[in-house]
């Protein structure tokens, strides 16, 4: 089986000249609790075992469509989008703090990694543009979302697909998460279940849609993997700790 067979397809309407992919756990080279197709530098793997699991990436990307190296970005759990380098030395090379990225041209992937939080994809209609998010409950709560959607010219055009993330019977925090989401809109209340230590159980994929569809987004497919449970394909940090990482990959060929 090519490593391509592995990766997770969308499902959802997007225009034939939109490529997006998500990769698992499974085909590369690194070594537990790595194991094995771990595409993150900042986890603690060897840094060669990320280069060769890049490296087959990028191979197996342009097997599905022609394309450069992906705009990698530094993840903070903050807000910021950025526009993915044109350039592919300088796309290679540079790794922008952000938590979202977007482009218009073709050929140039982009991609956010996460092993619990939320990857969600983005694309016009038409084919024009395309963008990727990684959204924490943080990034979730503070906007991430809607500053990836502004990039776009009328949101109602737009459509969505949220990625494998941590699913609702899983995602136990604080009261302190539900107050910042609460905070901001009251009818996130429904995307929380108490429970009887004082915590709640957080439906991450409910709160990203009811943020979708307040800006504006009709058309929102995805959202039925939990990270945590299907241990066999993901990677999960909160199951972990110690783990590698899947990355959202998005590009118009």
């Amino acid at each position: 089986m090519s490593l391509k067979d592995s990766f997770l397809i969308p499902e959802w309407p997007a225009p034939t000249n939109v490529r997006a992919i998500v990769t698992t756990r499974h085909g590369g080279c690194s070594i537990a609790p790595y194991d094995s197709f771990n595409l993150a530098y900042h986890v603690g793997d060897e840094p060669a075992k990320v280069v060769e699991n890049r490296r087959r990436l990028l191979t197996a990307l342009n097997e599905i469509a022609p394309c450069g190296p992906p705009q990698w970005l530094q993840q903070i759990h903050g807000t910021e989008i950025v526009d993915a380098f044109s350039e592919p030395k300088r796309r290679a090379q540079t790794v922008p703090e952000a938590d979202a990225v977007t482009t218009t041209h073709r050929g140039l992937p982009c991609v956010v990694m996460t092993a619990d939080c939320l990857p969600v994809f983005f694309c016009d209609r038409y084919g024009n543009r395309v963008a990727v998010a990684h959204a924490g409950w943080r990034g979730l709560c503070n906007g991430i979302l809607e500053n990836t959607l502004a990039r776009f010219t009328n949101p109602a055009e737009v459509m969505c697909w949220l990625g494998p993330a941590i699913g609702a019977n899983a995602f136990e925090v604080g009261a302190e998460v539900r107050d910042a989401f609460m905070a901001v809109d009251k009818d996130a209340a429904s995307a929380f279940i108490a429970k009887a230590n004082g915590k709640y159980m957080a439906d991450i994929y409910a709160l990203a849609r009811q943020r979708l569809m307040k800006a504006g987004i009709g058309m929102i497919n995805g959202g039925e993997l939990c990270t945590v449970t299907d241990e066999e394909r993901f990677f999960s940090y909160r199951r972990e700790r110690v783990t590698g990482r899947m990355a959202s990959i998005i590009w118009l060929a």
